[in-house]
């Protein structure tokens, strides 16, 4: 089964809270995992790859904390995601090696591609400005 991972989703929650509760400023790790129920370290860690990524600035000192690097209508789930997990791999014909022991008799490869596709391309057209308000149904939930 396709799942996101609760890092991911975390990371998308953090960016959602960032645009929209914080507008456009600050906010620190402790506060968002607290408002959210997040474990606070796996928290940390995803914002500092976020950060890594470029999809987040880091300020340091007391009332620092994390803002978004670019608005959030210039950043898509699907950077988010790969940000944090890496390459959304559907099958392993859709690896860096490209090759399964039913890589020469398969027929769904072409299937699977084409949803593959479908899946970075949805992901990829979803901005963390178009996620839904508190209450509001999840784009992501589509999946």
């Amino acid at each position: 089964m396709l799942r996101m991972t609760k890092k991911a989703d975390y990371g998308l929650i953090a960016l959602k809270h960032l645009a929209v509760t914080a507008q456009g400023g600050a906010a620190s790790a402790k506060e968002m995992a607290g408002y959210y129920g997040m474990p606070l370290p796996m928290l940390s860690k995803i914002l500092q790859k976020l950060t890594r990524a470029g999809v987040l600035r880091s300020l340091p000192g007391t009332n620092g904390g994390y803002m978004l690097a670019r608005s959030a209508a210039d950043i898509s789930a699907l950077e988010v995601i790969r940000s944090i997990d890496g390459p959304i791999i559907l099958a392993t014909c859709f690896t860096s090696h490209g090759q399964c022991d039913q890589s020469e008799k398969c027929n769904v490869r072409e299937p699977l591609r084409k949803v593959h596709e479908g899946i970075e391309h949805l992901l990829g057209s979803i901005r963390i400005s178009d996620m839904g308000a508190s209450g509001d149904p999840h784009p992501l939930h589509i999946l």
